[in-house]
């Protein structure tokens, strides 16, 4: 299976998806024009990949900031995980969020809230 390497813009996160790996970043801002558009090819590159995922999948998000069309479409992201989490394999959801940053953290608790992932929240001290 291919990796998905997207190079982050101002608008848009660099994104890394590795099945060789099963390492999955994503990180930077997220405020695409097309929401949908920009986080489409994830979720179908995900179906593939829960076909045959490995043993283990490590999720790296590490967002500054994202917009609400953006936070739809990272749910719709971590229910594909959560799908490869409920065929009995492991995934670990790592919510990177910077030190000061309370609306970043509870965002991540909100997800976490809602997906059936074990998430790791991980503060970044610059």
């Amino acid at each position: 299976m291919e990796p998905i390497i997207i190079e982050g813009t101002p608008k848009t996160p660099t994104v890394k998806f590795d099945a060789i790996e099963g390492v999955f970043e994503i990180k930077g801002r997220s405020i695409p024009e097309n929401s949908v558009e920009f986080y489409k090819p994830l979720v179908d590159w995900l179906d593939t990949y829960k076909e045959t995922p490995l043993i283990k999948t490590v999720v790296n998000i590490r967002l500054e900031y994202f917009n609400t069309s953006s936070s739809k479409c990272i749910l719709d992201v971590f229910k594909k995980l959560e799908a490869i989490h409920k065929a009995k394999n492991e995934v670990e959801v790592n919510w990177y969020y910077e030190e000061d940053d309370e609306d970043m953290l509870e965002a991540g608790e909100d997800y976490e809230s809602i997906i059936r992932v074990p998430f790791k929240m991980i503060e970044i001290v610059e």
